[in-house]
């Protein structure tokens, strides 16, 4: 059921999907391990950018690892994922290479773009990871194109938009919306709400602050979920996909969620409080919710542990990958610029 705001009412949203909502203990463990080593791996991201390993921006998913974590957990083969440029985390979920992820954080050549794209436009289209993209909701229109594109095949895949409440006031989203919807496109657009956008209150820049009714004018459904819930986001994801897979057209998914760090590296946060980001730590971090379920379905300290162990070796890994890899040679300067049609 999705959570709503006091005196409000239910957000419209599908019913008797038929998806089965029920998650058992091993998939509460992995949701934990893939959650870990998005927090882990943007943890040594952040190290790597302070030594100056890691050069330009670099936004960090720390706090918001529930929702490509459990969004991604019901996305079928052949689906698609497309975001902006807070992206490591959806590669990581999608199942990229954590050290070509790093690799490419450094600039380096065994990075998944060969060390071209840096922190803000990697791609993998063998993981259906459509990039992250550096110019606001642009990636909202072509998630949308994507969606078309499953739509002419006919090929039943879904496409999965997701961008920043800061982008949810671009014209775009809304040009996207109606095309959508006029469509029957087979699109979830999911809004990860982390409250400040850039670095400005959501109650300062924007005149309708429940983000999953923005779809309202164009008759489609929306719903506002709890992002720091992993669980949460899988059911209120099975529903939305399946609702766009069925070819009733797009749904929109609100997560309310937070980042702990700054709107990227060099962003101090001084627009709120250190108060206010330690309560959300304290009270609604969402590795320690699922640790809570954890321990209710019987998982032991021990086997955290061994989970625990084991994420912190990959990171490691990784890092030590993108250190070592050689830097891109200069011709690739000119490769992936055009491509060469074939004779």
């Amino acid at each position: 059921m999705a959570r709503t705001r006091k005196g409000e009412a239910p957000a419209e949203q599908a019913t008797d999907t038929g998806v089965n909502a029920f998650v058992g203990k091993e998939e509460l463990l992995k949701f934990y391990q893939d959650m870990l080593l998005i927090r882990r791996f943007e943890e040594r991201a952040g190290q790597l950018y302070g030594m100056g390993l890691i050069g330009g921006f670099c936004h960090l998913y720390i706090g918001q690892e529930a929702i490509a974590v459990g969004m991604q957990s019901i996305s079928h083969k052949g689906d698609q994922i497309i975001t902006g440029y807070r992206d490591h985390g959806h590669m990581l979920a999608a199942g990229m290479d954590p050290k070509e992820v790093m690799a490419e954080l450094t600039g380096r050549a065994g990075g998944s773009s060969r060390g071209k794209g840096g922190s803000m436009h990697m791609f993998d289209i063998a993981t259906g990871f459509y990039g992250g993209h550096g110019i606001v909701g642009a990636q909202v229109a072509l998630g949308t194109g994507l969606a078309l594109a499953n739509h002419y095949k006919g090929n039943g895949n879904v496409s999965y938009a997701y961008f920043g409440d800061g982008a949810a006031n671009q014209g775009q989203v809304y040009e996207s919306f109606n095309m959508a919807q006029l469509w029957k496109l087979p699109v979830v657009y999911v809004i990860e709400n982390n409250q400040y956008a850039m670095g400005t209150s959501v109650e300062r820049s924007a005149s309708e602050t429940a983000f999953h009714k923005r779809g309202v004018s164009f008759r489609i459904p929306g719903e506002e979920v709890d992002g720091m819930d992993v669980v949460a986001v899988r059911e209120a994801g099975a529903r939305a996909s399946e609702h766009a897979r069925s070819g009733q057209g797009p749904y929109i998914l609100e997560m309310k969620t937070y980042r702990y760090r700054g709107h990227s590296m060099s962003d101090p946060a001084k627009y709120r409080t250190k108060e206010e980001v330690d309560e959300v730590k304290t009270t609604r971090d969402p590795i320690d919710h699922i640790k809570e379920r954890l321990a209710a379905a019987g998982v032991t300290e021990d086997d955290l542990k061994t989970v625990d162990a084991e994420v912190k070796r990959i990171v490691a890994e990784a890092a030590e990958f993108a250190r070592t890899s050689p830097e891109p040679d200069p011709s690739e300067l000119y490769t992936d610029v055009y491509l060469e049609a074939a004779e």
